[in-house]
C-alpha cells in the first residue's frame, strides 16, 4: 500500500475578505474551531462563535483573539436545541457583527447505539441538536438575510447521510435530514439571494472523536478512505469556507462530498 504523506496547511487567499461570520458549536478541538480560525485566517472582518460549554467557549474566544487581535470576534453561550437561545443568539451577532454576512451551522450531537436499544430520548436528543438545531438557526438567520438580499449559509452533514452504518440510525437520520433541509431551503432563499450548501466529511480526526470511539473502530474507517486517512479539521474546514465565500456564488442546494466514502 502506498503511503501518502501529510497535507501541508493551504495558506490563505482571503476569501472571506470583509466578510463577517457566525459558528455554531466552535468551541474545542473539532471543525467548529478549525473553520473558525479558518474564517479569521481568510479575512473576515467579524467573527462570533457559540457553544454550549462555558470554559471551552472562553478559551476558543481568547486564544482567537490573541492570534488574531486585528479581528473582532466575539462568544456567546448557546444550545440550539432551545429556541430562546437561537434567538439570543442570533440577535447578538447581528449586534455585534453589524449584520451575519455567513452562518455555518456545525452544531451536532452523535452516539453509538443499535436502534432495538435505543430510547425514544436517545433518538429525539440526537435529532433535535443535529437537525432541529439547523432548522432553527436557518429559519431565524433567514429571516435577516432575506431583507437583505444577500448571505451565505453552510451546513454540516456527513457522508452517513447517504451511507449505512451500524449503531448510527439517529444520527445518519439527523444529517440525511440535514441534507434535505439544505436542498429544500435552498430554493426557498436563493429567490432572496441567500445561498445554502452543505459539506458532508467522512471520518476526520480531532480530539473528542479520538476519545468517544474505540481506535480499532477509527483506523477501520480511515482504512476505506482514499488516502487510506481520515480527514483534517482544517481539509473541512476549508470546503466550508469556500461555500461560504463569493467562489461558489452559483451553487445552490449542493451538498459537497469532502470525502470517497459518498455511498
Amino acid at each position: 500500500m502506498i503511503t501518502v504523506p501529510p497535507i501541508p496547511y493551504v495558506p490563505a487567499h482571503g476569501l472571506l475578505q470583509g466578510k463577517s461570520v457566525l459558528i455554531t458549536a466552535a468551541a474545542g478541538g473539532g471543525i467548529g474551531i478549525a473553520v473558525a480560525r479558518r474564517c479569521l485566517e481568510e479575512g473576515c472582518r467579524a467573527l462570533f462563535i457559540s457553544d454550549i460549554h462555558p470554559r471551552r467557549l472562553d478559551e476558543a474566544v481568547a486564544a482567537l483573539r490573541q492570534d488574531h487581535p486585528q479581528q473582532a470576534v466575539h462568544g456567546k453561550l448557546a444550545n440550539v436545541a432551545v429556541e430562546d437561545d437561537v434567538q439570543a443568539l442570533v440577535e447578538e451577532a447581528e449586534r455585534q457583527l453589524g449584520g451575519v454576512d455567513v452562518l455555518i451551522n456545525n452544531a451536532g450531537l452523535g452516539g453509538s447505539k443499535r436502534v432495538v436499544e435505543m430510547s425514544d430520548e436517545e433518538w429525539h436528543k440526537v435529532l433535535d441538536v443535529t437537525l432541529t438545531g439547523t432548522f432553527r438557526m436557518t429559519r431565524a438567520m433567514l429571516r435577516k438575510m432575506q431583507p437583505r438580499g444577500r448571505g451565505a449559509i453552510v451546513n454540516n452533514a456527513s457522508v452517513l447521510g447517504w451511507r449505512a452504518q451500524k449503531e448510527q440510525a439517529h444520527y445518519a437520520a439527523a444529517k440525511a435530514g440535514v441534507m434535505a433541509l439544505t436542498r429544500c431551503s435552498a430554493l426557498e432563499a436563493a429567490e432572496f439571494g441567500v445561498r445554502i450548501n452543505a459539506v458532508s466529511p467522512s471520518i476526520v480526526f480531532h480530539e473528542h472523536l479520538r476519545k468517544s470511539a474505540p481506535q480499532e473502530l477509527l483506523q477501520d474507517l480511515a482504512s476505506r478512505e482514499a488516502f487510506g486517512r481520515g480527514a483534517e479539521s482544517w481539509e473541512i474546514a476549508n470546503v466550508m469556507v469556500f461555500l461560504a465565500s463569493d467562489y461558489s456564488s452559483y451553487l445552490v442546494g449542493e451538498v459537497i462530498a469532502a470525502s470517497s466514502q459518498r455511498a
